[in-house]
């Protein structure tokens, strides 16, 4: 199987375009061993966050990977996501460190503001800029953020942020905030790319999956990289976690690109950013 294509990000950084998510996974062994066998499996890139709650066990699992031989820490691009709860600028540093001594790891290649909140989102982002000049997080971004967000942040900060992490599936294609990040050069990543397994029942995706010989979670997840969105599919299972970066094998039609878009209906399975305030 080739390798993972890697998606050049504004600062100049390279990220895998398919990496491995851990939303919803609980601390401990199992997720441990999940996270090597995903790296053995060929992913590159690990994406957790501060509030899931298992950043010491993603850790663990990279630090095993790298014991055992199968990779070097420079050959993975590691992120996590700040909880920014009105965080001030000192505090949103401290929870920098707090995550780098969870993880055990020397520095971050991606930072994540999680979500905007209720303007809460300046102050920590200003404390990320420093983190980044000082060469202490290789990338800083942001996730959840709507036009409106990043148009505050652009106009008040001085870093462009290298990615925006939002819900995105064919029932939620969000495309005025993909068009917004295309026109100003930062990077839409998937969270949530099957809609929590919704959409592995769905028709549409099932018959497209069957002209292809290939699973709904397949279908779904290359729609996500034609459409030039780095994803970040979540599976405890080894089969699956093989499964969901053997994509490059087929590609999708035009036709069969449009047939999945129209199933957009603006369904979220999360929190609207404007109306989630932690």
């Amino acid at each position: 199987m080739m390798g993972i294509k890697k998606i050049q990000l504004n600062n100049g950084m390279k990220m895998p375009e398919i990496g491995y998510g851990v939303f919803r996974v609980e601390e401990g062994n199992a997720l441990e061993e999940a996270v090597v066998t995903a790296i053995r499996s060929g992913y590159r890139s690990i994406d957790t966050a501060a509030i899931y709650g298992n950043e010491k066990s993603v850790g663990t699992g990279i630090r095993h990977a790298i014991e055992e031989g199968i990779v070097t820490r420079e050959d993975l691009f590691v992120t996590s996501k700040l909880w920014n709860d009105n965080l001030s600028y000192e505090e949103t540093i401290k929870e920098y460190e707090q995550t780098l001594e969870k993880m055990g790891l020397d520095y971050l290649d991606l930072y994540l503001i999680h979500w905007p909140g209720k303007n809460k989102y300046l102050e920590p982002w200003k404390a990320l800029e420093l983190l980044y000049k000082e060469g202490r997080v290789k990338s800083i971004g942001v996730s959840n953020f709507q036009v409106h967000h990043l148009e505050d942040l652009l106009n008040n900060t001085e870093i462009t942020p290298v990615i925006n992490q939002i819900e995105f599936h064919p029932k939620l294609t969000q495309e005025q905030v993909r068009d917004f990040c295309r026109e100003h050069n930062i990077q839409v990543e998937a969270w949530s790319p099957l809609m929590n397994a919704e959409l592995l029942n769905n028709v549409t995706v099932l018959e497209i999956a069957a002209d292809h010989r290939k699973s709904a979670a397949q279908i779904i997840l290359r729609w996500d990289l034609q459409h030039g969105v780095i994803t970040i599919p979540k599976s405890m299972t080894p089969s699956r976690i093989k499964e969901n970066i053997n994509l490059y094998d087929f590609s999708l039609t035009d036709e069969e690109m449009a047939r999945l878009d129209a199933l957009n209906s603006n369904l979220r399975s999360g929190p609207h950013p404007d109306e989630f305030d932690f």
